[in-house]
């Protein structure tokens, strides 16, 4: 159902692919970005890149189970960090690394950017995932 790819003639990622491929008919979850509040709509980490992380990989593993998906269905994922030190890009990298979000290996950027929309917020992830046939209805 899933193919990653690495391309032989690129530098090889670490824990990501450079691409995903599904069959067609495959059916396909695309994910509001996941963010670091907790179920009362309470900011987590404040201040903690890596904390943060933490918790917008718990809330996106809840947002994939709602339609029937894991963590290790993910085809392709953008991790938005507020800051432009790789140090902090990198903390939270290490955080999605020792997620299941490695398993697949799934495709990935990271971006550092100015500000995200909640206050305090430092990191939030979008999410493509594929959700299993057991899954359908």
């Amino acid at each position: 159902m899933i193919q990653r790819v690495t391309a032989p003639a690129l530098f090889p990622p670490p824990t990501y692919s450079h691409a995903s491929v599904v069959e067609a008919g495959t059916r396909l979850a695309l994910l509001a970005g996941s963010v670091p509040l907790d179920a009362e709509g309470n900011l987590v980490g404040e201040g903690d890149p890596a904390r943060q992380a933490e918790q917008v990989i718990a809330n996106l593993r809840e947002q994939l189970h709602a339609v029937g998906s894991d963590l290790e269905h993910v085809l392709a994922t953008d991790v938005h960090v507020v800051s432009s030190e790789p140090a902090v890009l990198s903390a939270v990298w290490e955080v999605v690394e020792a997620s299941e979000l490695s398993a697949g290996p799934h495709s990935s950027t990271l971006i550092g950017v100015a500000c995200l929309g909640y206050t305090g917020q430092l990191v939030e992830i979008t999410a493509t995932a594929v959700v299993p046939e057991r899954a359908s209805r």
